[in-house]
């Protein structure tokens, strides 16, 4: 599909600088842009690709002033991303494939699909489940008995949705993610581990984006809950009980235990552990490869396993990565000190 920078202007509302009816097809990443494609400049730390790509347009923010001479046109805007973000939703590859009810796909007679609902090859849609308006199931989807899932969802291929999980509107699952395995819950008897039903669900509620391969457990009772715009990346595991706040993003291969209830608008980086029963204050920011073990106020900063508070752990690894030096300052301190014991003694006796 071509789209004309004047098109894209408008679609934007954006203001156009350059030629309108240069035509493109495709996004392209700034230092690799080619003719033909879109490209975006949101940090100034890339802006030395603005003088040097080949892509044909160029979004950029209104206050941005070339320094020297751009090939591109320009299209300025008020957001760089969010614009970037609208339009590559129209250059989605996914966004085609499925589309009606595929003959091969497996769905009980007494679920409820809405409009517009399209369903790929070897899709299961158990019993009484109800699936709203312009929602997609990709191959190999799976939704069990009791399923809610809302409109205008995707569920890309390989998705698992277990029994009685509630889906909102607007979300989207990426493949292979399970949605309400059972919880980690057992007890110990006689000397072996006996398994705990695990009778909640997950709930997950409007506008979430779910990584690939995730797994986010049922509730032992009650709800595991992804509240309104959260983010998960791939490869996360959220235990049983757990509540994830408003608008909250997680980052891979972070690992959150039971009943721990997290914020709204936390920032959690890549392989983060989290112990179980903790309250995590909104707007925390949790620095890749931590593991935080106590509660956290609002707004709290940190890094380190355990995790510290971000300034005091920055302070400390920097007197750590100079304690070799210490202690050879230290070790000459000492030798100084019995070279000057030793002459004193000298002259005592002297």
């Amino acid at each position: 599909m071509k789209i004309t920078a004047r098109e894209l202007a408008g679609f934007l509302n954006g203001e156009l600088v350059g030629d309108p009816g240069i035509e493109v097809d495709r996004p392209s990443r700034i230092e690799e842009g080619e003719p033909g494609t879109l490209t975006f400049l949101a940090n100034p730390k890339y802006e030395q690709f603005a003088y040097t790509t080949n892509a044909s347009i160029l979004l950029v923010s209104r206050d941005f002033e070339p320094r020297k001479e751009v090939k591109p046109v320009l299209i300025r805007v008020d957001n760089v991303y969010a614009a970037m973000a609208a339009l590559v939703a129209q250059f989605d590859p996914n966004k085609s494939q499925v589309q009606g009810v595929s003959s091969q796909a497996v769905i009980h007679e007494s679920a409820e699909i809405g409009e517009n609902v399209s369903i790929g090859d070897f899709v299961v849609v158990g019993p009484n489940v109800k699936i709203g308006d312009n929602t997609e199931l990709f191959p190999f989807v799976h939704l069990a008995s009791d399923v809610r899932v809302g409109k205008d969802c995707s569920l890309r291929s390989g998705v698992k949705v277990m029994q009685d999980c509630v889906i909102g509107d607007e979300v989207m699952i990426h493949s292979n993610t399970v949605i309400g395995s059972d919880g980690f819950g057992f007890a110990k008897e006689n000397g072996r581990f006996e398994k705990i039903r695990q009778v909640g669900n997950v709930v997950i509620e409007n506008q979430v984006e779910i990584g690939a391969n995730v797994a986010i457990d049922r509730a032992s009772i009650g709800s595991t809950i992804i509240r309104e715009g959260a983010k998960l990346d791939n490869l996360i595991q959220v235990a049983h009980n757990v509540e994830v706040g408003p608008h909250t993003a997680i980052a891979a291969q972070a690992g959150i235990a039971g009943s721990t209830k997290i914020g709204r608008d936390v920032l959690i980086g890549g392989q983060v552990g989290i112990i179980g029963h903790l309250h995590i204050g909104d707007g925390t920011q949790i620095q890749a490869q931590s593991g935080v073990t106590g509660n956290t106020e609002s707004n709290a900063r940190l890094y380190g396993s355990p995790a510290l508070d971000y300034v005091q752990f920055l302070r400390s690894y920097a007197s750590f990565r100079n304690l070799d030096d210490m202690r050879m300052k230290m070790k000459k301190m000492e030798d100084t000190i019995k070279d000057l014991q030793k002459k004193l003694d000298d002259l005592a006796s002297g």
